[in-house]
């Protein structure tokens, strides 16, 4: 008769993870797209390394799955760092069709007039449902640190370029109202009554502006660009520290662009409605 030890009759079980830690339950994708998540929070360039802090993965897993990014153009690498890649603007250009496309392509011009009129960091939005969404941007050369960055959504209550926009879309604002009013800083107006006033001003003047609502230390005024309907489709802003930024003496500067890139918006509808007649 054959003796067997105890251990060799237990049936094999699967190692255990350390006490106290679970498990990762996600997918390659899962981890993938938090990885795109945390270049697109990132303004420049980042290393393995932190990307793996931030998005709680191992080094090695961030590398490897990195290396399918970068093969499929999702990312850039630059030197021993990443960067999200060519591939995704693409992508983003086909979330809003063509017609953002165009529209951004149009208005570049007007927005490179208005850095050079302001020499400050200049922003070109749209508006989407309640939120806007930054489609181009111009650094100035006293750059100040502040959330917006292409493709970006931000909530239009708290910034220039929002407030810009809902003022002229009474639908859309009285959305926003219903959303809920947040308060991001100690500026943010929180109160629908005065929100309502302040988008009222801003009809009646064409100038908005934020106080440090979205973020502390930065000050934004904007205007609306008007579409062939007399509904906004777009909006500048010129954006600064709050210390050294005199918001009423860009506004002439805003009004000037804004009114060539509403020429600019309304030569590029009747070309589109010229091509569907065709």
């Amino acid at each position: 008769m054959s003796v067997h030890s105890p251990t060799s009759e237990r049936p094999h079980s699967p190692p255990r993870s350390p006490v106290g830690v679970l498990p990762d339950q996600r997918t390659a994708v899962d981890k993938a797209l938090v990885l795109l998540k945390s270049l697109a929070d990132q303004d420049g360039e980042i290393g393995v390394s932190e990307l793996a802090r931030r998005s709680g993965l191992t080094k090695s897993t961030t590398f490897r799955l990195l290396g399918i990014l970068q093969r499929n153009d999702m990312v850039e690498r630059v030197g021993s760092d990443y960067r999200l890649g060519a591939r995704l603007f693409d992508i983003g250009d086909r979330v809003y069709g063509p017609v953002s496309a165009q529209l951004r392509e149009r208005l570049l011009p007007h927005l490179a007039d208005l850095y050079v009129l302001t020499q400050e960091t200049v922003h070109l939005a749209v508006l989407r449902d309640t939120d806007i969404v930054y489609v181009n941007k111009i650094h100035g050369h006293r750059a100040t640190r502040c959330p917006s960055r292409i493709g970006a959504r931000l909530p239009a209550y708290c910034t220039a370029v929002g407030k810009a926009l809902l003022a002229f879309d009474h639908d859309a604002a009285e959305a926003a109202v219903l959303a809920g009013l947040p308060r991001l800083t100690e500026y943010t107006i929180t109160d629908p009554a005065t929100f309502r006033a302040e988008l009222g001003h801003i009809r009646r003047t064409g100038i908005a502006y934020d106080r440090q609502e979205a973020a502390h230390g930065l000050t934004c005024v904007a205007v609306p660009i008007m579409g062939p309907a007399g509904r906004p489709v777009a909006a500048f802003s010129v954006a600064g520290a709050d210390h050294r930024f005199d918001k009423a003496r860009f506004a002439p500067a805003l009004r000037r662009v804004a009114y060539e890139a509403t020429r600019a918006v309304a030569a590029l509808a009747r070309a589109q409605q010229a091509t569907a007649l065709i």
